[in-house]
């Protein structure tokens, strides 16, 4: 076990990537894990968008805290952290008006943690990597939990209606049985009234006669 944590641990890295106002940092083991957890839908990397970074402070304030995405308002130079505001230096227009440029280019190192602050971090990593798991389980979880209710509800709605319509459909057929029956005697009452009338018509001529 501590094997693979010390493997792992020598893979963290940390990457840095601008998303929208934010740039984002994160330790991770891997760029593939990196734009896993910023929720990219494309290779940042390959595009440019994202890289490797040796920033001392961004290394450090990432392996603090291995595996979540910490941000920072674009152009700025201030630490990253879990929650950041949004520029200050917008526009009207909500675009980003141009910064001015620090006096002195940060200085970038490429000098790695020690082992025991290297192993540290990948077991932090992990159990962030395993939070999120299991917080996309509880959501999806919720989300299953969620279709089977509406879909309970449907199938509730659904056996609702087609016994309604089942009644409706015996019912008219009841009232097309009675219809036809009344119409036979509204038929064959026609048919003695016109024998019995054409009789009585015949002897009120006889007898007129």
């Amino acid at each position: 076990m501590q094997g693979a944590i010390r493997l792992m641990a020598r893979k963290l890295k940390t990457y840095k990537t601008s998303l929208g106002f934010f740039e984002q940092a994160i330790a991770a083991p891997s760029m593939k894990a990196a734009l896993e957890a910023w929720g990219a839908d494309s290779n940042l990397f390959h595009q440019g968008a994202a890289k490797e970074s040796h920033d001392p402070d961004v290394i450090a304030a990432t392996m603090a805290k291995p595996g979540v995405v910490l941000k920072r308002p674009v152009g700025s130079d201030g630490p990253f952290g879990e929650h950041a505001e949004l520029p200050k230096n917008l526009g009207e227009d909500g675009r980003k008006k141009p910064a001015h440029k620090p006096s002195a280019k940060a200085k970038e190192s490429s000098a790695h943690p020690d082992e025991a602050v290297d192993r540290k971090a990948a077991q932090a990593y992990e159990r962030e990597r395993q939070r999120r798991e299991r917080e996309e389980a509880r959501e999806e979880a919720a989300r299953q939990k969620e279709r089977e209710r509406r879909q309970k509800a449907i199938d509730k709605a659904q056996t609702a209606f087609d016994a309604a319509e089942r009644e409706h459909a015996e019912r008219v057929a009841t009232i097309e049985s009675e219809r036809e029956a009344v119409e036979k005697r509204s038929q064959a009452e026609d048919e003695r009234w016109a024998l019995e009338k054409k009789k009585l018509e015949s002897a009120l001529r006889r007898a007129r006669d």
